[in-house]
């Protein structure tokens, strides 16, 4: 009887603690432009965060780089920091990314995935939101994302989770 208590309870604390959100990695990189550092530690309790793990010659991508550019500009004000990590990249591949659209968020270079295996970016685009707490909230592999983050981050915003 004993024993059979103690496995409910420790099966009911399991399913407690699988339904809390993953915490997200720290990670620190350099950005390409203005010499500034993104440390996303610094962000915990201060912003909510959209990882953005793409390439310079992913078509997708590129595509969907002008609603990233317009979401950041919505949300910017808002407490949300947009990140792309250029995975599998050069710089110069991705100085001319950004020379021809003109991104209107912050890029940094993972060029060995040390990052993205972190967050196990499957492909690019693989898009990630953290929320204040520093909580994984989204994790979204492939086109699409930019038409679900307004929602999720106006929840992360209000402190609600999608």
């Amino acid at each position: 009887m004993r024993r059979a208590l103690l496995a409910l309870v420790a099966l009911l604390l399991g399913a407690t603690a699988a339904s809390a959100a993953p915490a997200a990695p720290g990670f620190r990189v350099k950005q390409l432009e203005g010499n500034r550092t993104f440390d996303s530690r610094d962000m915990i309790g201060k912003k909510v965060v959209v990882l953005r793990f793409q390439t310079s010659y992913c078509k997708p991508c590129v595509k969907e780089s002008a609603a990233l550019s317009r979401l950041t500009e919505r949300y910017g004000s808002r407490g949300v920091e947009v990140l792309a990590l250029h995975v599998q990249d050069t710089a110069p591949d991705v100085r001319r990314f950004m020379r021809a659209h003109k991104p209107g968020y912050a890029i940094a270079l993972d060029p060995k995935l040390v990052v993205g295996n972190r967050y196990g970016a499957k492909g690019t685009p693989y898009t990630v939101v953290i929320d204040r707490k520093g909580e994984i909230i989204l994790r979204h592999a492939g086109e699409g994302a930019i038409g679900r983050l307004p929602k999720v981050l106006d929840d992360a915003l209000a402190g609600a989770h999608p």
